[in-house]
C-alpha cells in the first residue's frame, strides 16, 4: 500500500498532462446534466449506470461510450463547460500543463461547426486556465476509421484557427488504419499550420520493431 506520506508527495509536486483527450474527460453528472439541457436521451438510467460502463475491456469498448458521451456536445457553452471542468479537476492535483487532444470531425459529422467546437474548447483554457494558473496546448486529431478525404477537410476548417492549434496527430480506432494512410494530410500540414507538429503515432497492429519506432517519431513541421 502507498503510504499517505507518499500520496503527498505526489499530490503535491507540479505535474503536466501530455496526453489527454478532452472529450474522454466528460464526467457522467456533467453528460446528465448536457443531455438534459440538449434534450438528448442517452442509453443510460442514472450517472451510476456511466459509471458502470466506463469499465470498459479494450480500446473499442471504451470508444462506444466514448462516442455515446459527445453527443451531448451541441453548443460552444457545452465544449467551453466540459474543459473548464477539466482544467478544474486538473488544477485540483496541481497539474500545471496540458496538452490536450480534440477530435473535431466526431462533432462536424453530427452538423456541429467546427468553430463551436474550437472556440467553446479554447475560451475555456484561455479564461479558465489563466484563472488557475494552467498552461495548455490544443492538439487537432484526425479519425483514423475515417478517410484521408475527410482529414483533408477538417484540415481545410481548421485554417481560420491555426494560432490555436499546436499540433496535429491521430486516434480513435487504430486496427487496420495505420498512420501512412494520413501522410498526405501530414505532408500538408507545414503549408498550413507554420510552427506545428504532426504527431504520427503508430498502430497497435503494427510490428514492434525498428520500422515501427521511426514511424512513431514526432514530426516537427
Amino acid at each position: 500500500m502507498v503510504s499517505m506520506t507518499f500520496q503527498a508527495f505526489i499530490h503535491g509536486i507540479p505535474k503536466a498532462e501530455l496526453h489527454l483527450h478532452i472529450e474522454g474527460s466528460l464526467e457522467p453528472e456533467l453528460m446528465f446534466e448536457l443531455a438534459a439541457k440538449n434534450k438528448i436521451v442517452l442509453p443510460y438510467e442514472s450517472v451510476t449506470d456511466i459509471r458502470r460502463a466506463y469499465k470498459f475491456t479494450n480500446l473499442q469498448s471504451f470508444l462506444g461510450i466514448y462516442y455515446q458521451g459527445a453527443q451531448v456536445l451541441l453548443t460552444e457553452d457545452d465544449f467551453y463547460q466540459m474543459t473548464r471542468a477539466y482544467l478544474q479537476k486538473a488544477a485540483e492535483q496541481n497539474v500545471r500543463h496540458t496538452e490536450i487532444f480534440f477530435d473535431p470531425q466526431t462533432h462536424t459529422a453530427r452538423g456541429i461547426e467546427f468553430e463551436t467546437v474550437v472556440q467553446g474548447i479554447h475560451r475555456a483554457l484561455s479564461d479558465t486556465g489563466r484563472k488557475l494558473g494552467l498552461s495548455s496546448k490544443l492538439i487537432m486529431c484526425f479519425l483514423r476509421d475515417l478517410s484521408v478525404a475527410e482529414a483533408m477537410k477538417t484540415l481545410e476548417q481548421a485554417l481560420p484557427f491555426k494560432d490555436r492549434i499546436a499540433a496535429v496527430g491521430l486516434d480513435s480506432a487504430e486496427l487496420g488504419h495505420p498512420p501512412e494512410k494520413f501522410w498526405v494530410c501530414f505532408r500538408f500540414c507545414p503549408k498550413a499550420f507554420k510552427g506545428c507538429l504532426a504527431l504520427c503515432m503508430t498502430s497497435i497492429d503494427r510490428k514492434q520493431n525498428g520500422e515501427d519506432i521511426q514511424h512513431s517519431n514526432t514530426i516537427h513541421i
